[in-house]
């Protein structure tokens, strides 16, 4: 079946349109007609070839929502008509250990949503800057939220799981005071999700102007890591510190936030290296520097209906395919509150 879709034919070229082939569904197949499809900076290092490895032409796309319009001969867990989101996986192996723990995120032979190896054309996948995905029934998210809200529900397949993943994790709740890093797609979910599950949670910013945001997104307090006098108030306090930023930055300021035992996570991921921490930061309170990649399909279901259930989206703005190149730039401007998502209709246009 052949689609519209906006994708790269190089990273130093803009997106276009592109006509793209679907897979027919298979047995355990669900075809997803698509409504909106957020945008993530990974979206932008990938099309651009910032990241190694990336394959032409490039659709990007990973907060997918939208309704099944096909179902194969052996699915049992959605009907033609559900809501459904895509995130950043379509496949694994389902067998290893990772997958049997339902961490498809860390298995070997995860596939993800665009951009790695499958046997249909043209040869890797395709992602949700399209007008249709096809994936197996395990990959696909039941949505409970009402069907008006479904155009923000999109960045919480990638924004909301990446934060509430390292949340659950490291046991964020009452009691525990929760540090996040950076106030944009990713920063924004984290402060909404620390706070339903009860934590103090303290919003850092390189900006003043965003202290008042923050404070309606969740945070109990807001600091402004760029005053000195502001970070040292909070010195040897947080249970933990979730990273969002995606530039490189000295990690030692937030790591001498961190009580004893407490750990900093870092899920932005930056083009080049950031600054190597100073080892006596790590040792002199026993603390750590972790890694969290998105989430699992059954931690990402359970985010969605915490999020339902809570009455949780992201904040977004609703833009039309043929704007998607303007956005990149905008979004790296960080111009946009919180999350540019893409309104899939305008791809017919």
């Amino acid at each position: 079946m052949t689609i519209q879709a906006y994708g790269a034919h190089a990273g130093d070229q803009p997106l276009e349109s592109l006509t793209i082939t679907r897979r027919t569904p298979g047995p355990q197949d669900v075809q997803i007609d698509i409504a909106f499809c957020g945008i993530c900076h990974s979206d932008l290092h990938q099309a651009r070839g910032e990241w190694a490895g990336t394959q032409w032409p490039c659709v990007p796309g990973h907060e997918i929502v939208g309704r099944v319009s096909a179902t194969g001969s052996d699915v049992t867990t959605l009907a033609v008509g559900d809501l459904v989101g895509v995130g950043c996986i379509v496949d694994s192996c389902q067998h290893c250990a990772e997958c049997d723990d339902g961490l498809e995120n860390y298995c070997d032979g995860m596939v993800g949503t665009y951009n790695s190896p499958t046997d249909d054309a043209p040869g890797h996948t395709l992602g949700g800057y399209s007008q249709q995905i096809v994936v197996h029934q395990r990959y696909a998210l039941r949505i409970t939220h009402a069907a008006d809200q479904l155009a923000a529900v999109a960045p919480l397949l990638c924004a909301g799981i990446t934060t509430w993943s390292p949340l659950r994790h490291w046991q964020a709740g009452p009691g525990k005071k929760v540090g996040v890093v950076g106030i944009g797609g990713l920063g924004h979910m984290g402060l909404k999700l620390a706070h339903a599950l009860g934590a103090h949670v303290v919003a850092f910013t390189t900006s003043e102007s965003k202290r008042d945001e923050a404070l309606k997104l969740g945070a109990t307090e807001v600091v402004v890591s760029r005053n000195g006098d502001e970070m040292a108030a909070h010195a040897g306090s947080f249970d933990l510190i979730i990273n969002t930023v995606a530039a490189p930055h000295d990690l030692d300021a937030f790591l001498t936030l961190l009580k004893r035992d407490g750990t900093m996570v870092l899920v932005g991921a930056p083009a080049t290296p950031h600054p190597s921490p100073n080892v006596f930061n790590f040792i002199t309170r026993r603390r750590a520097i972790a890694g969290s990649m998105i989430g699992g399909i059954p931690e990402t279901q359970a985010m969605l209906d915490f999020c339902a259930e809570h009455g949780i989206v992201s904040d977004i703005e609703l833009i039309q395919a043929q704007d998607i190149n303007d956005a990149y730039e905008r979004m790296l401007k960080g111009d946009v509150k919180y999350r540019f998502v893409i309104d899939n209709a305008s791809l017919a246009a």
